[in-house]
């Protein structure tokens, strides 16, 4: 570990810690029967055996089918992902097709006609998407605030508050305790405070613990680092409120906003891999970072592990590991291109998390950063060589056209 790495890490006293990682791996083997596979099955079927009448005549309950009746409701194999899921958040756990089907599935069973949300006026475009083509013309009112912003939002007018830290793609950090607090001390939902939703898919429950923080939600995109292969779309929602759960599952099965099982099985297999691959995004990402940091070709870095970082005081109460996404913001478009073009073991495309590093312009998409931004998901490479292959690049990119 770098030394600054190291600095980094000593901070942190007071963080939630992130869960041991062993009850994950083996959270079925408790329950196993000899010769059961250790790979959950991959259960293709639509459909489960569900006789009309129980022994006793009465209708048979679903419990007494083993829990599926119809692959809408759920599935052998969903049923493995959530338990795992379950155990790495400490939380009820429901799967779902994406994590924009994650973000849908937190916000529109609960908000109502006349409800107000505060989202983020600086994170995934889409959720804004979301808000302005489904919540308004519901009758919501969606206001929306920077990450840092939030810091002095007044939360009072509030049903709903929802975060994203580190923001995509500024990688700014929301206090995610004091955001809680606040917008439950003030919030005006039922008269119980604002209900607080947190987008935990850059840092995973390894790098970060909203619901330890006092977020009632978590939603993430499992397509990111939790599976981590580029091969699969998912996403989930998280709480210990058993009330909302049910909710969410009712928008799941009336919605169809259904996993595939082929999907979940990946996924699963993904998630099995994941404190590994996190560990050496996360040490890889903060190299690269300091090593941008003064390179010509680069005007700002964004990373926050850097002791500079404007939220680094957060950051060091809040996170066990600052990711694995760098922001780099080089002179122009052309000056972004050529870095992206000419780094080896860089892939040119629009996610983040993979085991591939992996790098876009963002400016292309709308966002609002500088031309020359570009977004850059460090992936499992020997970091050694990553870094040789990412200098010369930086090195090129500084050349004139």
């Amino acid at each position: 570990m770098p030394d600054s790495a190291a600095r980094h890490s000593a901070a942190r006293h007071d963080v939630p810690a992130a869960p041991p990682f062993g009850p994950v791996l083996h959270h079925r083997a408790h329950g196993m029967a000899p010769g059961d596979a250790i790979s959950p099955p991959l259960v293709h079927a639509s459909a489960f055996h569900l006789p009309g009448a129980g022994p006793d005549g009465a209708p048979a309950e679903p419990a007494a089918q083993g829990g599926f009746q119809y692959a809408r409701w759920g599935t052998p194999t969903w049923a493995a992902l959530e338990a795992a899921l379950g155990v790495l958040e400490d939380a009820d756990v429901a799967v779902v097709p994406s994590g924009m089907a994650a973000i849908a599935a937190a916000l529109l069973p609960v908000l109502r006609p006349g409800d107000r949300a505060l989202l983020p006026a600086d994170g995934y475009g889409a959720t804004r998407a979301l808000a302005a083509e489904h919540l308004v013309p519901a009758g919501v009112h969606v206001d929306f605030v920077s990450t840092p912003g939030l810091a002095d939002a007044d939360l009072s007018a509030y049903d709903l508050v929802f975060v994203e830290t580190p923001s995509n793609p500024g990688l700014r950090v929301a206090d995610i305790a004091d955001v809680a607090a606040r917008a439950h001390a003030n919030g005006r939902r039922d008269g119980k405070g604002a209900l607080v939703v947190v987008d935990n898919t850059s840092l995973t429950p390894l790098g970060q613990r909203p619901l330890d923080l006092g977020a009632d939600v978590v939603v993430a995109s499992d397509t990111k680092a939790l599976n981590g292969h580029s091969d699969a779309l998912g996403g989930h929602v998280a709480s210990r409120d058993p009330e909302l759960m049910a909710r969410v599952r009712g928008w799941r099965t009336l919605a169809g906003g259904i996993l595939g099982t082929h999907e979940a099985w990946l996924i699963h297999r993904g998630l099995e891999t994941l404190e590994v691959r996190f560990a050496r995004m996360c040490a890889s990402a903060l190299a690269v970072a300091e090593l941008a940091t003064g390179h010509p070709a680069v005007r700002a870095v964004a990373y926050p592990g850097l002791p500079d970082h404007p939220d680094a005081a957060i950051v060091a109460r809040q996170m066990t590991a600052a990711g694995g996404v760098v922001g780099l913001e080089f002179a122009d478009a052309a000056a972004a291109e050529r870095f992206i073009g000419d780094a080896a073991y860089v892939v040119a495309q629009t996610s983040f998390g993979g085991t591939h590093t992996a790098a876009e312009r963002r400016a292309r998409w709308g966002d609002d950063v500088p031309a020359g931004f570009v977004r850059l998901s460090v992936g499992v490479e020997p970091t050694a060589e990553l870094l040789a292959d990412l200098a010369r690049a930086m090195d090129a990119a500084a050349e004139p056209a």
